[in-house]
């Protein structure tokens, strides 16, 4: 018995098959393909738990085709767990030797480098790092390494803001390599315990949603939790700021689906915009209904084409408001719009904190 199927054979069995999760899928919305929604897969995994067909080469192209958005868990009347079973089943695959070919590197490169893009180089931003501080800013790999000017300007908006805080020796949160079929690498988890907690600092900033949620809930840092030590999302954190600045650019908002549809934080981002920006829009979809960006899953590494495909349909959704500035709070969701911008759309893209960093450097 597949380990999927010791884990999850009753949550596939309960799936009706109704095809909700096609209409929400975004990896069907721009390919149109029946067998790469949700009720595909597990209708794949039903034939695979019966016997009628193997767990191996010919199922990586539709197991490996999720970015775990969650929007087909957000619409399934049967409450099937469908990115927690995908996770569970790439790690069959591994197993069997049929891991995505554009992945099979990731824990290698994990095992011998900090972060996903085995960057020599460390990013200290110019400033000291692993010194005792209230407060840990936790970059993560890609704020650290392909959204650096990002980085930059949340590192200046905390200075202006007065925030003590410190950088540390950062390595991969780790859990990307879950999320693609192998275990946790819990020499990375222990290396980021042991120099946040020597900054004495009482909580744990994370400008990328996806480092929060495994700091946050996976079981590798809950030492966390057992030495008082608070993890939040930098949306979080300033959101009881008052910033001074506005804009009367016409503003939309992008949910990253880590900070939404998994982890339920829709109005902190929104609180902050409200205060810099009254012409705040909507996009078509939005809150727990927002489509995703194309970038998490390892579906940017494994299918650029698709992942730039569902970033550019996002992108016309923040045209046909007229936005003129889309925001997020997500340097993953930021990588993958500016990588899929069209040069004909002039809209710009920010992380919302760097967005009032400009603000204030325009004021000044």
């Amino acid at each position: 018995m597949h380990r999927f199927e010791k884990k999850f054979r009753q949550e596939v069995l309960r799936c009706s098959r109704c095809g909700f999760c096609q209409a929400v899928c975004p990896v069907f919305g721009v390919t149109l393909r029946p067998a790469l929604n949700a009720r595909g897969k597990m209708l794949l995994l039903l034939e695979a738990m019966e016997g009628k067909i193997t767990l191996g080469d010919e199922l990586v192209e539709s197991l490996y085709q999720c970015t775990y958005c969650a929007s087909c868990v957000q619409s399934c009347p049967s409450e099937v767990p469908v990115p927690e079973v995908i996770r569970e089943v790439r790690k069959d695959l591994v197993e069997v030797g049929s891991g995505h070919p554009a992945l099979k590197g990731l824990r290698e490169i994990l095992s011998r480098s900090p972060n996903i893009y085995g960057e020599r180089e460390t990013r200290d931003f110019g400033r000291e790092r692993n010194r005792k501080a209230q407060y840990v800013y936790f970059v993560g790999c890609v704020g650290s390494y392909r959204e650096d000017e990002v980085t930059k300007a949340v590192l200046r908006l905390l200075d202006r803001l007065q925030v003590d805080y410190a950088l540390i020796d950062e390595a991969c949160c780790g859990g990307v390599l879950e999320d693609v079929g192998y275990e946790m690498n819990e020499n990375l988890a222990r290396a980021n315990i042991d120099r946040i907690l020597a900054t004495q600092a009482h909580t744990v900033i994370t400008g990328c949603p996806y480092c929060f949620r495994t700091f946050s809930g996976h079981p590798s840092y809950r030492e966390f939790a057992t030495r008082g030590v608070t993890v939040i999302h930098l949306s979080h954190f300033l959101k009881d700021f008052d910033f001074g600045v506005t804009t009367l650019e016409k503003v939309t908002y992008h949910d990253p689906c880590d900070l939404g549809r998994h982890l339920g934080s829709y109005e902190a981002s929104r609180q902050i915009i409200r205060k810099i920006a009254p012409n705040f829009v909507e996009m078509a979809h939005h809150g727990a209904d927002a489509l995703c960006c194309g970038a998490g899953g390892g579906l940017r590494g494994a299918y650029a084409k698709n992942s730039i495909a569902m970033a550019r349909r996002r992108l016309r959704e923040a045209e046909a408001v007229g936005a003129e500035v889309i925001l997020t709070d997500c340097n993953s969701c930021v990588h993958n719009f500016r990588n899929a911008k069209l040069g004909r759309q002039a809209f710009r893209i920010y992380h919302t904190a760097q967005f009032i960093e400009e603000l204030l450097e325009r004021k000044a």
